[in-house]
């Protein structure tokens, strides 16, 4: 039981480990765990989509694609050009007094090498959680945005993915809520009776 709660422990820092890049856009910032639950729910979405996919496994592979960060910090791009963080070690110790290590560690070369439908489904929700928030961002005036969704669009490898990415870009990010311009935005859907 000591190496659970150990393992929980170090989950936990996920959500104290800033994402790295949004201090090169200038706007915006989350923690990894923020960023993975979004793609929880993107590669929820996706399976959808695609009715072959294994949904288990890709809701493992999204919830486990940036477990090592808890250990090596988040890499952003400009980072990775100057440094290089020892992922197999991190994995190595992350792993080793658990029980269901090996899993934790297929799982994880599984998403990296991209070979599998779910692993290209989870790799699009990693991408599209980013776009999803740049486009957020450039709604709300960050002018750089559009270049970095640019680039992470080149990163999508699935059918679903790319559409979705699409109509992230045609979606304004307020329209889930906003869209019903009427008089609610008056009363607030109080029936307010002779003034």
């Amino acid at each position: 039981m000591k190496a659970l709660v150990n393992f929980i422990f170090e989950t936990e820092m996920l959500r104290k480990t800033p994402r790295s890049g949004f201090q090169f856009l200038g706007s915006g910032s989350e923690s990894v765990a923020e960023h993975v639950l979004s793609t929880i729910f993107i590669g929820y979405t996706l399976c959808k989509t695609e009715p072959l996919a294994d949904e288990g496994k890709v809701l493992k592979l999204c919830l486990l694609h940036d477990l090592l960060e808890a250990r090596t910090g988040d890499m952003n791009y400009v980072n990775k050009k100057y440094m290089s963080a020892d992922e197999g070690k991190a994995l190595a110790e992350l792993t080793a007094p658990l029980f269901f290590g090996a899993e934790i560690g297929n799982l994880l070369t599984e998403f990296k090498e991209m070979k599998t439908l779910e692993s290209r489904l989870a790799h699009d929700a990693d991408q599209l959680a980013l776009i999803f928030q740049l486009k957020e961002l450039g709604d709300l005036g960050n002018k750089y945005s559009g270049e970095w969704i640019a680039f992470a669009r080149k990163r999508l490898v699935t059918g679903p993915g790319i559409r979705m990415a699409e109509t992230v870009l045609e979606t304004d990010w307020t329209e889930w809520w906003f869209q019903d311009k009427s008089d609610w935005w008056v009363n607030g859907g109080n029936d307010r009776e002779n003034g």
